[in-house]
């Protein structure tokens, strides 16, 4: 079986979110979503903001991310993310809220930073996404 499986690992500032065996794993890649199955060919990526889906013995889990890189090696995927969540852990109350601080801000466009607006508003989507 060790050659039909990937260890998948997330990797936060605050800790290991994730460590799970899984037969495929699909990211959000910066130029397109990726799709990992075992003895998949050695990859270094960015990421976006955006969810995870790796699929496991008990079915198709999901985690977001906020950006970061992958990299694949030898059935091994390791992401290293500035945060990520559990679907199962998210504030969808506390995510719609954001977005709509986001798209106001995005709205004034006078006195404030659009990239950081602009990345809130791909962070609250991603959790949103999960629902």
């Amino acid at each position: 079986m060790a050659d039909k499986t990937l260890k998948l690992e997330v990797i936060t500032p605050e800790d290991v979110t994730l460590r799970a065996e899984s037969t495929s794993v699909v990211v959000p890649g910066v130029d397109g979503e990726l799709g990992i199955w075992p003895n998949h060919a050695p990859l270094l990526a960015g990421l976006k903001p955006g969810v995870i889906s790796y699929k496991t013995a008990s079915g198709t889990e999901k985690l977001v991310v906020s950006g970061g890189f992958i990299e694949v090696s030898n059935n091994v995927i390791s992401i290293i993310a500035p945060a990520a969540e559990k679907s199962t852990d998210i504030d969808f109350a506390r995510a719609e809220a954001a977005k709509k601080r986001a798209l106001e801000r995005l709205a004034q466009k006078e006195n404030i930073d659009m990239a950081r607006a602009q990345a809130a508003l791909a962070r609250a989507n991603a959790r949103l996404s999960v629902r």
